[in-house]
């Protein structure tokens, strides 16, 4: 979302309208789900993905008529082979209602509105982006703001009485321990796929932020110690991956007795028995050694530090999916 309305900004400045197609309902199979969205301008799409095939051809196709019509439309899509006058041929089997949200360039209301979105995902605040179907003005509710409607606002998007509500999605954040080479290939990649990372090390030559320029934070500190330097909350996603045994099981005892997401330590087979021998004996309950993944990524027989990364985001894209359905919100950007 946040690129999204970044390019948003951008064509309002170039004096483009543009249409914004956003998934408010879905039954059955789809390719994407209820809050998937795509931005369109006069040559077609510039952001976002509703799910590609004929549906998302066929959106683009309707956004840029509209565009030329001046005005915003709500459409449903069959997506089946039954022929009918809303199918589109598709084999999926399910139904989908599109919103096709028409931004002039020139709008006050929403060039605001795409602003304060946008830096209230760059702070990482919680709210919800309201678009009326009925063709009011859309809103911002931000969590501290909306303290009142909290209770009956949707954890996921959802479209209620002629208003949808799409979450911003806050982006999890990945702690690094260890900035070596796997690390090096890992931020960059994680942050292409919506995660926020953090790097720490205890060598002043490794915890170098400018080898780490799409991280948010690199910090040098004390392995026998971490929160001293950086507080691990329950949300955050963990990878160890330090430069010895020693350090990694001095990281992996402290992370074990706190509320993670996740936590992956990189290794052999052989120094996974080891270590989790010597996690129990420093009163690691077995469940919480059991919960560790490890050896760290999805099993593709990756062997340099470039494939490694590729397999230890795989498993944390699958593990962020799994919490996300667990809450009912599966379509995050």
């Amino acid at each position: 979302m946040r690129r999204l309305l970044f390019r948003l900004l951008q064509e309002m400045e170039q004096h483009h309208d543009t249409v914004l197609v956003c998934i408010v309902e879905e039954s059955g199979s789809a390719p994407r789900g209820t809050g998937a969205w795509m931005l369109v301008n006069g040559t077609g799409q510039v952001a976002g993905t509703i799910g590609g095939g004929r549906l998302e051809l066929r959106s683009i196709e309707m956004a840029t008529e509209l565009l030329a019509e001046r005005r915003s439309l709500l459409k449903h899509f069959g997506l089946n082979l039954t022929g009918g006058a809303d199918s589109l041929g598709m084999a999926c089997g399910g139904d989908v209602t599109v919103l096709f949200q028409r931004i002039p360039w020139d709008s006050g209301e929403w060039r605001q509105l795409a602003a304060d979105a946008a830096k209230a995902l760059r702070e990482n605040r919680p709210g919800w982006l309201v678009l009326d179907i009925r063709g009011g003005f859309p809103a911002l509710l931000e969590e501290e703001t909306a303290a009142e409607e909290a209770a009956s606002l949707p954890t996921g998007a959802a479209l209620r009485d002629g208003r949808f509500y799409l979450p911003l999605p806050i982006e999890e954040r990945v702690v690094i321990f260890g900035a070596g080479h796997i690390a090096r290939a890992l931020v960059p990649l994680l942050g292409t796929v919506g995660f926020r990372t953090v790097v720490f090390d205890d060598r002043p030559e490794y915890a170098d932020p400018a080898a780490f320029p799409a991280a948010e934070a690199v910090i040098c500190g004390d392995f026998r110690d971490i929160q001293a330097s950086l507080p691990i909350t329950p949300e955050d996603y963990v990878v160890i991956m330090t430069s010895g045994h020693l350090h990694d099981l001095e990281t992996e005892i402290q992370i074990l007795r706190l509320e993670t997401a996740y936590v992956g330590v990189i290794g052999s087979r052989s120094k996974i028995a080891f270590v989790s021998q010597k996690l129990r004996e420093a009163g690691i309950p077995e469940p919480a050694i059991a919960a560790v993944h490890t050896p760290i990524g999805t099993p593709i027989r990756a062997v340099t530090p470039e494939e490694i990364a590729v397999s230890i985001a795989g498993e944390l894209i699958c593990c962020r999916a799994l919490r996300r359905a667990a809450v009912g919100n599966t379509e995050k950007e």
